[in-house]
């Protein structure tokens, strides 16, 4: 890090930080701004506002991550205590672009850090992808995650059900698919999520992916969870397990990926072992080595996946045999990542998904740093790595923001951002309200109390509210006080 120089200015008041998007990125940024040397030493103090288009924070972790990985959804402890100190303020059910614009921030603050990640589902360009039937990871994520704006009803009908990728999410909505919805009462899921995946047909749920066990982008978490559902077959094909000298080098190199080579193989000589009839109701197929390259379909609707057969190519890659296989299907998810979307009035990479950057120094489309904006998470680096990369992104953001903090313009505006949103009638929730629905929902959970199910008694601890306005019911704490 550069040397840094606290201006004259801000001897005499705090660095106003704006920070658009409350997922792990934005408060991780907020976090180690409020740990950098000059703000620690009490050379410069320092005030954030973090924004997010949702009455609630956390972002990914409440919206992103599955009900049932409680120990994931713990990172959320660590994000409430930089969320519960009086340097930062919460502004809940703003959105950039709907309800303030990047000028009136510019206006207000110091800098401007956008964390507003990635949402929505990267393509997959191939034949058929639109039939009927065909559905985004992210939407079906958004769907069991309960998210305000996700529709309320989905299409569960398909007995056979494709997931085509091998990383996280793939194997996230293939387990909620698989599962059954009595396991999932243990979680935070409300009513309508549960009885919709109750009545279910699915049987066979089967992940594609177009490389080798050695080569997946999943964790040894997610492989494991695989195996806590109950009532599911996992079924593994001998003739998937092909390992090259690449193969071979990854799994004497890196642990992680010795232990899901390890564990799948375990898998396939127990499945070998077994008897021939499956003892479950449900399975979850893994089919290595294989890429889609047409959706099958009849009217519009989807029928099955046609897939190509690959080979390791030596080098950690895989390419095509021309050999073709066809499975019957009613359904395809699609799971190949997720997308960047575009803010508004900052340029935007449309191939990546990205602001255009350097190191999170947002650019303009003359390749030149904006002053004052920067980026951290998804949104900087597009939407590779898992949470906890996120601290490492967000430092190298905020040092350069702090090395910048001389050549930052000083706000124009002495409006307050609470009174230019209420002066435009717009309805956000603070972090007093978010305590509020916090505690709320652990009551609805509390109301069911020990749930009968086919698996056991389950004591339900949460329950998610769906609703944006009775969120903000809960969320609007402070505002509401106020106008008593």
């Amino acid at each position: 890090m550069s040397e840094i120089i606290v201006p004259e200015h801000l001897a005499s008041r705090a660095l106003r930080v704006a920070i658009v998007g409350a997922g792990p990125a934005g408060i991780y940024a907020a976090d180690l701004l409020s740990k950098s040397q000059p703000v620690a030493s009490g050379e410069l103090k320092l005030h954030v506002d973090l924004f997010d288009e949702l009455p609630t924070p956390f972002g990914l972790i409440r919206y992103g991550v599955s009900p049932d990985h409680p120990r994931i959804k713990g990172i959320i402890n660590a994000l409430h205590k930089v969320l519960n100190n009086d340097w930062i303020d919460f502004y809940g059910n703003v959105g950039l672009g709907r309800d303030i614009s990047l000028d009136d921030l510019r206006a207000r603050y110091d800098a401007v850090i956008i964390s507003t990640g990635a949402q929505k589902d990267a393509d997959l360009n191939i034949p058929g992808i639109d039939f009927e039937g065909s559905f985004g990871g992210a939407d079906f994520v958004s769907w069991y995650d309960a998210h305000p704006d996700a529709d309320k009803n989905w299409d569960l009908s398909a007995k056979e059900v494709a997931v085509i990728g091998n990383g996280n999410v793939a194997l996230d909505v293939a387990r909620i698919l698989s599962k059954h919805a009595d396991q999932l009462l243990e979680t935070e899921i409300p009513e309508h999520i549960y009885q919709q995946l109750n009545d279910s047909a699915v049987t066979d749920v089967h992940v594609f992916g177009r490389r080798g066990p050695a080569q997946v982008k999943f964790t040894p978490l997610e492989l494991r969870e695989l195996s806590h559902s109950k009532d599911v077959d996992i079924v593994l094909y001998p003739e998937d397990f092909e390992f090259d000298k690449a193969s071979d080098e990854a799994m004497k190199t890196n642990n992680q990926t010795k232990t899901m080579v390890s564990t799948l193989t375990n898998w396939l000589i127990e499945q070998e072992e077994r008897e021939e009839a499956p003892s479950a109701s449900r399975r979850l197929h893994l089919h290595f080595l294989q890429s889609p390259v047409e959706v099958l379909g009849e009217d519009g609707k989807v029928t099955g996946l046609k897939v190509e057969r690959n080979e390791l190519d030596g080098n950690g890659g895989a390419r095509g045999t021309g050999e073709f296989v066809e499975y019957p299907l009613q359904a395809i998810y699609r799971a190949v990542g997720y997308f960047g979307s575009a803010v508004d009035d900052i340029e935007y990479d449309g191939a990546k998904g990205v602001l255009p950057n350097v190191e999170g120094r947002v650019l303009d489309a003359a390749g030149t740093h904006v002053p004052g904006l920067y980026a951290t998470g998804w949104i900087k680096r597009g939407p590779i790595g898992l949470i906890g990369h996120t601290k490492g992104d967000a430092l190298e953001t905020i040092t350069h923001l702090l090395e910048d903090l001389t050549a930052l313009a000083e706000p124009e505006s002495s409006q307050g951002i609470a009174e230019l949103l209420e002066s435009r009638g717009v309805a956000f929730s603070d972090w007093e309200g978010w305590k509020n629905l916090d505690e709320h929902e652990k009551e609805l959970g509390a109301a069911q109390g020990t749930v009968s199910t086919r698996f056991g008694d389950i004591t339900r601890d949460r329950v998610k509210v769906v609703e944006r306005q009775e969120m903000l019911e809960f969320s609007r704490a402070k505002k509401l006080a106020e106008s008593l």
